[in-house]
């Protein structure tokens, strides 16, 4: 509204101004005025009426400049707006709108929302990049693929140090699963499957990038290469291929969005969740988590094309940890004794083989394995001490004396006497 007035008319309504006026003046009929714009012949007598009665602007609506009856009130709004400031200043609209429902009681709608919030000058429109990638249709059941990654973020906001989450997401229903652990690793990764598996069982396949948890960086020597072996594998990797699982790589992090994605709303939700419960140890922080993501999987999660879970269930008579640890091979020395990150150990079992097979397991065993079976082993902590010669080496590089009757030792002249020859060192 321009004044009291004066009243702009949209382009719409100038429009079916004109045809009203075509009606009114019988330039066609209320018939044909229906058809062109799209309403019932009574609507149309209708509009005929207020526009003679009102005039021009009885072709705007009545409620138009009008606060609608449905208006949330004034006082409500200030309400909102002044427990966000307090509460809930960093959150977004969306999930303001759920802790107003679930803490404070008060439901409101994250579009209001977000509206209140521009208009006071608290939130600001984000705008996403959108960029050209090829679309790839999701697996059509629950465990036919697994995208698996690790986020490094300040999760307790420096209640406690850095955490990072290993974060799991099914990619046919966004079933979500993850724990938090000091650093990402080998062992992170291993302890996180094996819980993840239990919960669910073996997926199919996994989809991971290229850390090199997930691959090995190392290249083939020349012996394994006459070998015939294809590439390295990370202990990751081999532990997967133990259990029957295909492990996908990925080239870039827009392959394995989902996973990205969804560390994205976790670090804006599950940042603003733990800090309301007072989280500050990764203990705690596992313990809610375990609450937590039930209630977000029935949230956010969506049902698969195909209702049938290909998760493989864990026979009771297999023990995942024999996969789900550090193998690697040592040689065994002649006294019995193999070196492990320069440490010594004496093997107490007689064996006759040159390679054992060292198993660290998660919870930090150690187990020496030879033919499927466990030796018995002890930590030698004292090497015997090696003895230094302090003896000038050059004596022992000096040649003999020759004898008395040696030809060397002929006189040449009267008057000169043999000499010891000096050689070289």
């Amino acid at each position: 509204m321009v004044g009291k007035d004066i009243i702009e008319m949209r382009i719409k309504e100038l429009k079916r101004l004109k045809i009203i006026h075509e009606a009114i003046e019988k330039h066609i009929t209320q018939k044909t005025a229906a058809s062109i714009l799209g309403v019932t012949e009574r609507q149309v007598r209708r509009i005929i009426k207020a526009v003679r009665e009102e005039g021009d602007k009885g072709i705007i609506h009545r409620s138009r400049g009008k606060a609608s009856n449905r208006r949330i009130p004034e006082k409500i709004k200030d309400k909102v707006l002044k427990l966000y400031k307090k509460n809930y200043y960093d959150f977004g609209p969306t999930l303001a709108s759920e802790k107003l429902l679930g803490v404070d009681n008060i439901k409101i709608s994250a579009e209001s929302l977000r509206k209140w919030l521009i208009q006071d000058g608290v939130w600001k429109r984000r705008r996403k990049r959108s960029g050209h990638k090829q679309w790839r249709q999701r697996k059509a059941c629950f465990g036919e693929m697994v995208q698996i990654d690790g986020s490094h973020h300040d999760w307790l906001e420096g209640r406690c140090p850095e955490l990072v989450l290993m974060g799991y997401i099914d990619d046919a229903t966004n079933t979500t699963f993850g724990r938090f652990y000091d650093y990402e690793g080998t062992i992170p990764a291993m302890d996180s499957f094996h819980r993840y598996i239990r919960k669910y069982g073996i997926p199919q396949s996994v989809y991971l990038d290229r850390h090199t948890t997930y691959k090995s960086p190392r290249r083939l020597t020349p012996e394994e290469e006459l070998e015939g072996i294809p590439r390295v594998l990370s202990q990751f990797e081999r532990a997967l291929s133990e259990l029957g699982v295909k492990v996908i790589h990925a080239y870039s992090p827009q392959a394995k969005g989902r996973v990205e994605r969804i560390f994205g709303v976790l670090q804006d939700r599950l940042v603003k969740e733990m800090r309301l419960k007072g989280i500050k140890t990764k203990q705690e922080a596992n313990d809610f988590l375990e609450e937590y993501l039930p209630v977000y999987n029935r949230q956010f999660s969506i049902p698969a094309a195909n209702d049938t879970d290909i998760h493989m269930e864990l026979p009771k008579y297999f023990n995942a940890h024999k996969a789900l640890c550090i193998k690697t091979q040592r040689t065994v020395k002649n006294d019995h004794t193999i070196v492990l990150d320069s440490k010594l150990y004496q093997i107490e079992d007689k064996i006759t083989s040159r390679k054992v097979t060292v198993e660290e397991k998660m919870d930090g065993s150690l187990h020496i394995m030879n033919n499927g079976a466990s030796l018995k082993y002890r930590e030698i902590t004292e090497r015997p001490i090696k003895i230094q010669n302090t003896h000038d080496r050059r004596v022992y590089n000096q040649p003999p004396i020759p004898s008395k009757d040696h030809p060397w030792r002929r006189w040449d002249n009267c008057n000169s006497k043999p000499k010891r020859r000096i050689y070289p060192y």
